[in-house]
């Protein structure tokens, strides 16, 4: 089923049981290369997800600020983007033009994002591609500015948001997640891919 809420075009059940547990496999090999880890954002503070990254670059956060970087924080080079995620990219953007990063997140029980914008990026005409597996998370929209009106809903597993056009620069963020609702990551947990194109066309 496909709904747009404030621009987000929101597949709620997009990925079947069999797709989803596929995808989790296709992480833990991206995770075994490029291990998850807490960055360190500006201020100081850690994040309280876990991270990390597939792809030419990975986002990356430290005192220095946000930003994308070529290696993991050990140096190694990030894995590439599995096969399946570039799938689900070309299956709902219909663009020829492949993503610089696939961002993995790991929520566990007490972990939340802030609202943000997603502008790290060098041209935003490109859209954000959002895959939720294991635990729902409550997902918040705001404005393009901060403050303002919100709204909320849970995403599941399976579910796939594509943020574009003018819900392109649109703060979001997941206040919670439900801990134990899904039996897909035997930890409990929820994962985040988000796909983006980072560098501008030559």
């Amino acid at each position: 089923m496909r709904a747009t809420v404030r621009g987000f075009e929101i597949y709620k059940g997009y990925l079947d049981p069999e797709v989803q547990a596929a995808l989790v496999e296709d992480v833990r090999h991206v995770a075994e290369a490029a291990p998850l880890f807490s960055p360190e954002m500006p201020y100081g503070k850690r994040m309280s997800i876990r991270m990390t990254s597939a792809g030419d670059v990975g986002w990356y956060a430290d005192r220095s600020g946000y930003r994308y970087a070529p290696t993991h924080p050990s140096g190694a080079k990030w894995p590439p983007i599995p096969e399946s995620v570039l799938k689900m990219w070309r299956d709902l953007t219909g663009l020829e033009r492949m993503p610089d990063c696939c961002l993995i997140n790991y929520y566990g029980e007490d972990a939340r994002m802030g609202m943000h914008q997603d502008k790290d990026e060098a041209n935003f005409k490109w859209p954000v591609l959002s895959v939720s597996l294991g635990d729902a998370g409550l997902f918040r929209i705001g404005n393009t500015t901060r403050g303002g009106k919100t709204e909320s809903l849970w995403l599941e597993s399976g579910d796939v948001v594509v943020m574009g056009g003018d819900a392109r620069l649109t703060y979001h963020g997941v206040d919670r997640i439900r801990f134990g609702s899904s039996s897909l990551l035997p930890k409990g947990g929820r994962i985040n891919l988000t796909c983006r194109v980072v560098h501008e066309d030559l």
